[in-house]
Order: structure tokens, then sequence, then C-alpha cells
């Protein structure tokens, strides 16, 4: 069985939403495969990409003054020792969850839909977790001794500590990436196989050759490739809901005002999700009209995200006010001042912002109207991001800037350096991802291709 060959069997109703009638495997295969061979680099991916270079060079710069003066660049202070860092680490690992979530759960689910957009969402997932894990490492002060958290043999018997949320991070995040990128990779594998053989270039076809693994299309090869894409699927889809866990953990342990609450682990989760679908929808969005894939990325796949960036969204607003219920229930003082901190203290403007991102706006989502115009929810979808964005900043910030002891009452006000740090790690996210939508297939060829029946096969 040839690499550009195969297909399965199906009906003419699992067709339609999928991909516009009249395509067929050669014209799939061409026009996925043509974006990453043509020979022409185009203008604007050239004038993007140098966009992103510039600003991930920020991001160096951020880092190599921050290792020669020390985290004192940056905000942090007395009695707000997590910033910018904390924050923009967990806002990161919430993006990478729409990936997973795609990729893995929708397959086992055997939802057809997930093919036109696995594929750069588990991309999105990689580079996200990429982002993600510089910011526990810069936030230790001492990054070049970052290895001390892994536990390995060492003559001094020092280990690290298990009960620290430090430490299950290390274990949580690079077992998440470690296995997103074997997921991401082995459904790669046909398709470099495609790209091998018709890449025209002799480095092309070399490189291609060497990731494709020996790929030949052989029916060994299709049965071995999805028992291993099955199992990693089931590895991966236990740690959608593991790892933001884990994450939710570093502040639910803590006795802090705002942190201390059994709800943050599934809060935490649902929030996540939210996050990532709606950052699927700003990249999936504009990638669909620049490459004209419209027939592989159709409004049932828009309408299906924004659905499910509607439900969590929802879920997330009743996060909202179980947590304002639980700190009134409580009847500690320290629970409802905070509370009432957060909406009426000095960070105020951006609890109510987070409200008008998180909550109000996407009710507009019920209306299918707004579902499927693509401009209005390319739009939520950004707004649901900084959104997102600002819910960690409160958590992270309102918590600790008013404790117990008003006499330890204090202002983070974020510097310079916090915010090069962050925009900069958006310029890496950025220019991973345009140096991938060039070389690999955004889209799944051969997934897709399992969707298209052949010009003249049965429709039924």
């Amino acid at each position: 069985m040839d690499s550009d060959q195969r297909q399965e069997s199906v009906g003419v109703d699992d067709i339609a939403p999928v991909i516009a009638p009249g395509h067929d495997y050669s014209t799939v295969t061409d026009q996925i495969s043509t974006i990453v061979l043509t020979r022409r680099t185009p203008r604007q991916w050239l004038i993007g990409f140098s966009i992103a270079f510039v600003v991930s060079m920020a991001l160096l710069y951020s880092i190599a003054y921050l290792l020669l003066k020390g985290t004192g660049i940056w905000g942090i202070n007395n009695p707000v020792g997590w910033g910018f860092a904390i924050i923009n680490f967990v806002w990161w690992i919430g993006i990478g969850h729409a990936g997973t979530l795609i990729s893995a759960i929708l397959l086992l689910l055997r939802q057809q839909w997930r093919t036109s957009i696995n594929r750069f969402a588990e991309a999105m997932t990689l580079f996200a977790v990429a982002c993600a894990g510089l910011f526990p490492i810069l936030h230790m002060g001492r990054p070049w001794l970052a290895y001390w958290l892994v536990p390995y043999p060492n003559t001094m018997d020092t280990w690290p500590q298990p009960r620290s949320p430090l430490v299950w991070d290390v274990f949580a995040v690079t077992t998440y990436g470690t296995v997103s990128a074997l997921f991401w990779f082995v459904g790669l594998i046909p398709d470099l196989a495609t790209l091998r053989d018709r890449a025209t270039s002799l480095l092309a076809k070399k490189i291609y050759g060497i990731l494709a693994m020996g790929w030949r299309g052989s029916a060994r090869h299709w049965y071995r490739y999805e028992t291993a894409y099955l199992l990693l699927a089931g590895l991966a889809t236990p740690l959608v809901v593991s790892v933001h866990t884990v994450v939710s953990f570093d502040f639910a342990i803590s006795i802090v005002p705002g942190w201390h609450a059994t709800i943050f682990p599934p809060y935490f989760v649902a929030g996540a999700i939210y996050a990532g679908f709606a950052m699927v929808l700003t990249l999936s969005i504009p990638l669909r009209a620049f490459y004209n894939l419209g027939d592989f990325i159709t409004m049932r796949h828009i309408d299906n995200m924004a659905k499910i960036m509607l439900a969590t969204g929802l879920i997330v607003g009743y996060g909202y006010i179980v947590e304002a219920f639980m700190a009134w229930y409580s009847g500690h003082p320290a629970e409802i001042y905070m509370i009432a901190n957060r909406l009426q203290g000095p960070y105020r403007y951006v609890f109510w912002a987070l409200i008008l991102c998180n909550v109000i706006l996407i009710q507009t989502l019920w209306s299918a109207r707004v579902r499927r115009n693509v401009i209005l929810l390319w739009f939520i979808s950004i707004v649901v991001g900084i959104g997102m964005w600002l819910e960690r900043f409160v958590i992270v910030v309102t918590s600790l800037h008013r404790d117990y002891l008003p006499s330890s009452w204090g202002m983070y006000y974020p510097t310079f350096w916090d915010w090069s740090t962050y925009i900069g790690t958006i310029g890496l996210f950025c220019a991973l991802l345009f140096l991938f939508l060039r070389f690999l297939p955004m889209i799944s060829i051969f997934e897709m291709r399992t969707i298209v029946p052949q010009d003249g096969a049965p429709k039924h």
C-alpha cells in the first residue's frame, strides 16, 4: 500500500461537512504539500517571520540582562514574590492544552472534524510548552542550577523535595512536553514520506527521508503506526487533566487567601482548554484566509471550536461564582476581604476587565450568526486570550499583595523587563510557528485523504 494511496470507506454524510465536493487524493495532497514544497517563500511570510524574530531577540536580550543583574530587574518584591514569571507560565501552559485535547481526546472519540486542525494545534502545544518552561527556570534566580530539581544520581545524596510544587511542575511539564512531542512526530511520519517522494530538491529529499524513518506505506507500517498513535493518544488524554491540575496545586496547597481553594484543579483545567481553543481560533482563522484553506478548515470546524470555547467559558464563569461564594460561606475575614479587594481594591480594573473578556463577551457565542462570522469570532478569541492572562494576573497578584498582615501589604508594578520577557516569548512562539508553517504540513495530508472519496468511488 503506497503512502499516497491509502483510504477508508466513509459515507457521504461524514464527508460533506468536512470538505467540499470535487476533491480527490491528488488535489488534497497537492494543495497541502505545495505550501511546504514551493521554492518561492511568500513575501508575507518573510515579513511576519522577520517581525517575530526581532521580537524574540528581545527575549534573549532580556534573559541575558536578567542573568547579569538578577531578578531585581523585575517588579517582584515583598510581599509579591510571584509576578509575571508565574503568570506567564500558567498562561502558556493553558494555551498548550487545546492541542492535546483536539489530537488525543477527539481521536479516541472518533471525531473526524479534528483532522483539519489537529496538526497545527499539536505544534502550537509544543511551542507554548517551550515558552512556558522558560519562566520557572528564570524565576529561580539561579537558572544554571535548575538541574537540581531533577532526581539524578549524585554523590551528595541530595534529592529534590517531593513535597515541593516546583518539583511537581518539573515532572508534569516535562512529561507533557515529551508525550506531546512524540504524538506530534508520530503523526507526521506518513506526511514526511509524502514530502520526501514529492520534493525536487536533493537536500529536502534527504531531510524528509531521514525524518520519515524509512516509511514505505506497507500494511505492516500502517499497523504499527496506528497502534503507536492510539497508545500515545491514550497516554496524552490524562495529561490534559493532570498537567494543569498539578499547576493549580502550586496555589491550592498554600494558605494564602484566594489560593487555598479545592475548586482550583477543575477550574484551572477548564480555563486552560478555554484559553487553548481561543488561541487555536486566533491562529486558524488567519491561516485559513491566507493559504486559501476554506475547503479544509470549514465553517463546521470553526463553529465546533466556538461551541467548545463557549462551554468552557461558562465553566470558568461558574468557577468565579463558586470562588466568591465559598469565600463568603467560609466566614473567614481574610477570604472575604480578598474578594472585596478584587472587586473594589487597587486592581479592580483588571478584575472587571477579565469578567468582561471571559464571561460577558462570550455570551454572544450563543448566536449561530456570531459563531459563523469569522472576523467577529477572531476578535472574540483574541479578547478571550487577553482575559485569561488577566485572570492569571488577578489570581497571583491580588492574593499576594494583601494577605493576613496589613503591615506587610504592598503593590506590584511590572517593569520594562517584565514586559520585554513576556512579549519576547510571544515573538518566540510566532517565530517557531512560522518555521513550522514553512517546512512542515500544517494539515494532516493522509488523515484528510481518508475522508475524501476518489472520483468514481461509491458514495455510500
